[in-house]
């Protein structure tokens, strides 16, 4: 049986259309129009255990949406959902104490505490015992480099330290499920390096279901093998990140080195993204990659010539504006 399974998932909210001006407010007290917001509709996907997905899509998606209704925060407007056998917004304490919801954005510890009582607080609430709160404490914060801060108050941590000990509070029931929203927005690259590799060595040894929002696209390529994208509400593409080049790129990278840098015009042959007096860079429609690789080694004096798939943060970028477009 999969870990996390949905089916026809939706969510709609009713929102307020306030009339603007002082009359609109006046007439809004007697009349009141809504308008439906449809947040995720019809979303429907399985997950198996141990696996590493990334949940994409551009703000606004849904994509909040859906992790909070599959930890119970939200109420579906209709459709079913099961993780690990539970309906979430049944919201059972068995399933309470198997998954954990980390949101980047939002504090999970206490603010005005030292991190040690932030997570001794947590240990009290899910009920651990004194000797494996200390395992596990010490095993997480020597692997993220957090033991020195400890005792540290919350509030006096750093954005990447503070982030960690949200990460060691998610982590400190051992859950079976792991959302994670945003986990990295707004961290230096070397908090963002550290936090990936504890999260890739964390999934592989405790084979842990993992689900990951995040608009780095670094954090996706080195973590997912996977990726479900979502764009207003719907999810449009569910498989292996390398397959999204081949559905959805509509072009390819020729670069050429050049012998000499006699000043010539390329734009014919394709988009010049990169010009230097020895290199050349060319954005090259796909069905046209081999005709444009003649061409330069029969009109130039070529010495290497390589052709390359565009880069999938740039592919994704293109997709999600050609969405919104429609």
């Amino acid at each position: 049986m999969p870990a996390i399974e949905t089916h026809a998932l939706t969510k709609v909210f009713r929102t307020y259309k306030k009339a603007p001006g002082l009359w609109g407010a006046i007439k809004g007290l007697g009349h009141r129009e809504y308008e439906d917001v449809r947040a995720a509709e019809g979303v429907s996907f399985s997950i198996e255990e141990g696996e590493f997905v990334g949940f994409l899509g551009p703000n606004g998606a849904g994509k909040t949406t859906v992790l909070k209704m599959l930890s119970g925060l939200l109420n579906p407007t209709s459709g079913e959902a099961k993780v690990l056998g539970f309906t979430p917004w049944e919201r059972k304490d068995a399933m309470k104490r198997q998954f954990s919801l980390l949101m980047g954005q939002k504090n999970a510890l206490w603010w005005d505490l030292p991190a040690r009582e932030s997570l001794e607080l947590n240990r009290a609430i899910y009920g651990i015992d004194q000797a494996r709160f200390r395992q596990i404490v010490g095993g997480l914060t020597e692997l993220l480099d957090v033991v020195p801060k400890l005792d540290t108050m919350v509030r006096e941590l750093s954005l990447g330290e503070r982030m960690k000990m949200e990460l060691i509070a998610a982590l400190l029931h051992s859950p079976k499920v792991l959302f994670l929203d945003e986990p990295t927005i707004g961290l230096d690259v070397t908090s963002q390096k550290k936090v990936r590799e504890f999260l890739r060595r964390y999934n592989a040894d405790h084979n842990i279901v993992t689900m990951l929002t995040s608009h780095y696209m670094q954090d996706i390529e080195e973590l997912c093998q996977r990726v479900i994208i979502i764009d207003h509400g719907r999810i449009f593409f569910d498989g292996p990140l390398s397959a999204i080049i081949d559905r959805f790129a509509t072009h390819k990278i020729v670069q050429v080195t050049l012998l000499d840098d006699a000043a010539r015009d390329f734009s014919r042959l394709g988009e010049v993204v990169e010009r230097t007096p020895q290199t050349l860079r060319l954005k090259v429609p796909r069905a046209q990659v081999t005709e444009t690789a003649r061409t330069l080694l029969t009109e130039c004096n070529v010495t290497d010539i390589s052709v390359q798939e565009p880069p999938v943060e740039e592919v994704i970028r293109q997709l999600f504006g050609e969405q919104a477009a429609k």
